[in-house]
């Protein structure tokens, strides 16, 4: 059977004709605020406009976008949390802001249960990358580097990823001097400089895979990458965890169904579209995945929370 794009969307949303859908009855009453937890120009930044724009051509609907940036998407959270829920603010996140954030900072001014959570949109395709020059093709050519005596900087991209570093370090028997970064692009952009010497990078790293500039060492996701099938994810080599996320649309807390549904299904009738610009560049940067809503969507979040809490009992 063919793969669609839909999971977890009811069969009354996928059965509907075009011209009935059921988000056609919901209207904003202005302007739509859509705020992005990360900078301009970044993957999640690039799927709210793209999608913002197919809508607006589609649906009239107007969007005003603002980036509130920093802390892992915790100060856009803390922000709409306060939020009015009339369906006239919605945000885009990754999963992380909401399931690890929270459990590692009390001062967070939030959980992840302040929250109506809309839709995905897209998975990572985090991978553990080195430069091809460095000659090291897999995590265990980089362990013996450091046994032999090279100092690592490996370079994060927020907290979770750091423990991230820290996890993989435990398994090898080695330490990494773990740096910050600002998002996959500042993580790329250190590795390119030799600021560093490896990294978790989110997907916009495909070109320098297929050019050959770069390695993956690891998938970090839950299943290998698509750019690199043959390299093993960290739960094949034996650490019991994936650190991928995934990007969401959010809303603050008591949204109304009806506004909640249409948000949902204008988003995934633009991801759905295989001519979409926003289709083709989820496509390209991080492949076609499932949309998760409802219940399916509430289920990854709680999981997601349970993984972090057990990793976290295991680091400290």
């Amino acid at each position: 059977m063919k793969r669609t794009l839909f999971s977890g969307l009811t069969l009354a949303v996928l059965a509907v004709n075009p011209a009935q859908q059921a988000f056609a009855e919901w209207k904003p009453a202005g302007p739509i605020t859509l705020n992005i937890a990360f900078r301009a120009g970044g993957g999640t930044d690039t799927q709210a406009r793209l999608v913002g724009e197919a809508l607006s051509e589609k649906k009239g609907w107007k969007f005003i976008y603002k980036n509130i940036t920093g802390k892992g998407g915790a100060n856009l959270a803390r922000a709409m949390k306060g939020a009015r829920a009339d369906g006239l603010t919605i945000g885009m996140a990754v999963t992380e802001t909401f399931t690890y954030v929270p459990l590692i900072s009390k001062k967070a001014g939030y959980t992840w249960d302040d929250f109506d959570y809309i839709i995905t949109t897209a998975p990572t395709q985090m991978g553990l990358v080195v430069l091809a020059d460095s000659g090291w093709k897999t995590m265990e050519d980089v362990a013996k580097a450091a046994k032999d005596g090279k100092k690592l900087k490996f370079a994060a991209m927020s907290p979770r990823l750091a423990d991230g570093a820290y996890v993989i370090g435990k398994k090898y028997g080695i330490k990494f001097n773990t740096v910050s970064a600002r998002g996959g692009r500042g993580v790329l952009n250190a590795l390119m400089a030799k600021d560093v010497d490896l990294g978790f990078i989110a997907g916009i790293h495909v070109k320098g895979i297929k050019a050959g500039q770069l390695v993956n060492v690891l998938s970090a996701e839950g299943s290998r990458l698509r750019m690199s099938p043959d390299v093993p994810t960290m739960k094949e080599v034996g650490i019991p965890y994936d650190f991928g996320v995934k990007f969401l649309v959010f809303a603050p807390k008591g949204i109304p169904a009806d506004a909640k549904k249409a948000y949902a299904e204008a988003f995934a009738s633009v991801l759905n579209d295989k001519n979409s610009k926003a289709r083709k560049f989820v496509e390209r940067a991080f492949g076609v995945p499932p949309l998760q809503v409802g219940a399916e969507l509430d289920k990854l979040i709680s999981d997601s929370i349970a993984d972090n809490k057990k990793m976290l009992v295991s680091i400290n």
